[in-house]
């Protein structure tokens, strides 16, 4: 192959634990969910095998902006895996995908129901040869119900489950949410419900099948709405920066922005009411935060007609020398540059055969103070061929 994926982290203190060392990962899955599920495995340790079809997964060209030649999309899910390509509508195909799908602990997949068994890589199957599989299934809608056949996107099911109705400006057009939230989402689900089939295994010697839905997944975000409607019948809607529980914690305007208030109980409300000048902390219609969310109208315009006359680094000064808690409104450069960010240690300079000062975003997890450890950039299509299958031909 013309190009070879690192297979060190960046240096010495970026490996952290790695758990699933010794697990394999059989992936079959393709666009966000899956594939981030099994990135997250392959952080841990696991060896995750990344099968694709011919010319790749679909996610490698969904952009721009393309990375190296790849979308970011793909690029962000991707990392600590081999890719090999297999053909699963060819017998040799097909032959190479149960080999590798039995030889492994965990097999994830992502097609449309009943296709799996179609390709002879089903649950019933896989588990047959290899009792000890995990065999998990990430589904648009979950294994019943009347669309269970239909494919299913990150945006269809923020539409369905309610969560775009109940985001955006108030009175304006159901939103969606600025980042793939419900495919993450599902993703870390997903992963979460492997090592717990894998402690589970440690015990019985078995596996199970593990089954993700996105559906389920959105609906999982949408808890306290659900349940809130379930028990008052009040029907929620988008609030803006704002949310229906508590006041005030939203943006207030400034002379040259916004900056986000979160006022989360009495005694930062107090401290906000002294460090904006106002005695409102002490007037029965916000002594306590049912009183504030009661209100919440007219308390957002006094409390606006007072952050207006600063700008935001002056009322962050303010208020942070008051302890509320507040931040800036960041776009992604500004996002880049905070200096939280660079002592975060989220963003890692790395080697990347085809991007110069490529940048990986890490796994928002440390154990004593480390990182899991970056072992291979996200690979090129069918990058690992020989080393899996050297007897094929890319492809077959």
């Amino acid at each position: 192959m013309s190009r070879s994926s690192p297979t060190r982290g960046t240096d010495a203190n970026a490996a952290a634990i790695a758990p699933l060392t010794g697990i394999r990962v059989a992936d079959f899955s393709q666009n966000l969910a899956g594939p981030f599920a099994a990135q997250i495995l392959g952080d841990l340790g696991a060896d995750v095998i990344k099968v694709e079809p011919p010319g790749g997964d679909p996610a490698r060209q969904w952009g721009p902006p393309f990375v190296g030649g790849q979308s970011a999309l793909f690029q962000v899910v991707n990392r600590n895996k081999r890719s090999v390509i297999l053909d699963l509508k060819t017998d040799a195909g097909r032959a190479g995908a149960l080999t590798l799908a039995t030889g492994s602990d965990v097999v994830i997949q992502a097609l449309r129901h009943g296709a799996a068994d179609r390709l002879g890589i089903g649950a019933e199957r896989v588990r047959a040869a290899n009792p000890a599989a995990i065999y998990v299934s990430v589904t648009a809608y979950g294994p019943d119900g009347p669309l269970r056949d239909e494919p299913g996107y990150d945006p269809l099911m923020q539409a369905r489950s309610g969560l775009m109705s109940v985001t955006g400006a108030p009175g304006g057009e159901p939103t969606r949410s600025g980042t793939s939230i419900v495919d993450l989402a599902t993703g870390m689900w997903t992963a979460i419900a492997v090592m717990g089939a894998l402690m589970e295994r440690r015990s019985t010697g078995r596996g199970c099948h593990v089954t993700t839905s996105l559906l389920d997944t959105s609906l999982a975000w949408m808890s306290y709405h659900l349940t809130g409607y379930l028990a008052t019948g009040v029907l929620p809607g988008p609030m803006g920066t704002s949310i229906g529980m508590i006041a005030p914690y939203q943006a207030f305007p400034c002379t040259d922005g916004s900056v986000m208030i979160a006022a989360g109980n009495d005694d930062i409300f107090g401290r906000l009411c002294d460090a904006l000048g106002l005695p409102q902390s002490r007037h029965s219609d916000y002594a306590d935060n049912a009183s504030r969310v009661a209100n919440s109208e007219r308390l957002a315009e006094l409390i606006s007609e007072r952050t207006r006359r600063h700008s935001t680094d002056a009322l962050l000064r303010l208020l942070s020398d008051h302890r509320v808690p507040a931040a800036p409104i960041h776009d992604v450069p500004a996002a880049l540059e905070d200096p939280q960010t660079a002592c975060s240690g989220m963003l890692r300079p790395c080697d990347h055969p085809l991007v110069a000062d490529y940048v990986d975003v890490a796994m928002p997890v440390m154990w004593d103070g480390r990182r899991a450890a970056l072992r291979r950039v996200p690979p090129g299509a069918g990058e690992h061929q020989q080393e899996l299958f050297p007897e094929t031909e890319s492809g077959s």
